[in-house]
């Protein structure tokens, strides 16, 4: 855990902001797989972790705004429980830890809630992504489970949006150690050889390492030599000399901070002639494009930065043609790059993705866009330093894609359909990291981790 000073004045940051009423965040309970003593591996909720700090199933927080105290609400654990799990945390052990000022029972939470409502106060809470949770705001504040979603509060989203986006240096620091670990994972992963491996078994050695340093992925990793599928998993198939292997990997530190790091390897230990040109206009677009961020710079602005370097490279390819710009605004570059640059990072993976990508995201000044590609920007709005964010762009040629953009003769003044045939099978290529954004610039975090192409091909042979 962080200091009780850091939980005092995450909360009172958060009071200044809401003003009044009460703001409940509802913790997670033990998640079962098949049966209620086989459970998930449990992991709190991460607003929950940012304002109250690490705790057992079963608990609560509530911050009164108008008497600038936080309860810390749950229950003992019972005896017993110790003989099969050890013995757990006491309600005030946590209490302490987190700097809460009252202790409350859960099953007197309902009438506290009531009693608050029933004198005007509001109760401020966000959305939930668990069924449990849901249930659990409908028994604590006494409305149907349907009713849940319609009562929460845009002000708390927007609140605790604005101060979980900014990164104090204690976070960042979490998030380096997160990223150590990547690169632990990826040095394994290069003396481990690729050829004839089966992707599953990288994972496990993937698994190891992190286990071993008291982490764990802190989302399903993707290693696969079918990296035009961009959410692809596991492949579960050998991999084979001249693969492209997209290996896509985050960890979390011991206090619950994400990291998220993507290279792309060429199975065999070198690139063809090819696979290293793709690579490089992938590589140039990383780096103009962190070269770019800075607080007040538009995302947005940056993914297209990221785009018009790939129109060029693919162009001078022969697989492209016509106006960059024109290009761009018209989305051909979509068919090659057709996800957002980044996202942001902390807490969770995706950070805040949870409280609605819009609100984190966007804002009134910058709307998502309806482009097939930049659609699926996830972060489009200006940057403030403080904010760490992932920078991921990539080229991809993926089949059934291409296939229905040819058919529809979509962007045929910009795209070459005829060189693209030579590519089919080629599969894609990501690079990804994170970066701080500072005062003035940015900052890429963490130990190096290989990635030009002839550091990537050194940490394979």
């Amino acid at each position: 855990m962080f200091s009780k000073q850091t939980y005092r004045t995450r909360r009172a940051h958060l009071v200044n902001s809401v003003r009044s009423g009460l703001v409940l965040f509802p913790g997670h309970q033990s998640s079962p797989i098949n049966f209620g003593a086989n459970a998930y591996p449990f992991r709190q909720d991460s607003t929950f972790l940012y304002y109250g700090g690490p705790s057992s199933p079963g608990r609560a927080v509530v911050v009164d705004c108008d008497a600038n105290e936080a309860w810390l609400c749950g229950s003992e654990p019972e005896p017993d429980e110790a003989l099969w799990s050890g013995p757990a945390p006491t309600l005030e052990a946590g209490a302490d830890a987190g700097a809460f000022d009252r202790l409350e029972s859960l099953d007197a939470l309902p009438d506290l809630l009531a009693a608050a409502q029933r004198a005007g106060r509001p109760i401020h809470f966000l959305p939930d992504y668990r069924a449990d949770i849901t249930l659990t705001l409908a028994r604590l504040l006494s409305i149907p489970a349907l009713r849940v979603q319609a009562g929460v509060s845009l002000k708390l989203i927007a609140a605790v949006v604005a101060q979980r986006a900014v990164k104090t240096d204690e976070e960042v620091a979490e998030i380096e150690v997160a990223l150590g670990i990547c690169r632990n994972i990826f040095q394994e992963i290069a003396t481990a050889g690729l050829a004839d491996q089966m992707p599953a078994a990288i994972v496990g050695r993937m698994a190891m390492v992190a286990l071993s340093r008291d982490s764990r992925f802190a989302f399903a990793p993707i290693v696969t030599p079918h990296g035009d599928i961009l959410h692809g998993g596991v492949a579960a198939e050998p991999l084979k000399t001249g693969d492209l292997l997209v290996v896509d990997v985050g960890v979390e530190s011991p206090r619950g901070y994400a990291a998220d790091i993507t290279r792309t390897l060429p199975v065999g230990g070198r690139f063809d002639r090819r696979q290293r040109d793709i690579y490089e206009i992938v590589l140039k677009a990383q780096k103009t494009a962190i070269a770019a961020l800075a607080p007040g710079v538009r995302f947005r602005d940056v993914h297209l930065d990221a785009a018009a370097v790939i129109c060029q490279g693919l162009k001078e390819m022969g697989i492209m043609h016509g106006d960059i710009e024109e290009a761009v605004a018209e989305g051909a570059h979509a068919l090659f790059f057709p996800h957002g640059l980044g996202h942001m990072l902390g807490l969770d993976a995706h950070d805040m993705e949870a409280l609605g990508e819009d609100h984190v995201g966007y804002d009134d000044e910058t709307r998502r866009s309806r482009q097939f590609g930049l659609a699926s920007l996830r972060l489009g709005r200006r940057l403030e330093s403080g904010n760490i964010v992932t920078v991921e762009p990539g080229i991809y040629f993926n089949r059934g894609l291409i296939e229905r953009w040819r058919a529809a003769q979509r962007a045929a003044a910009f795209i070459d359909y005829g060189k693209l045939a030579a590519f089919e099978g080629f599969g894609g290529i990501r690079i990804e990291d994170d970066v701080l954004v500072t005062d003035t610039a940015a900052r890429v975090l963490g130990p190096t981790i290989p990635k030009s192409v002839a550091t990537v091909e050194a940490s394979l042979l």
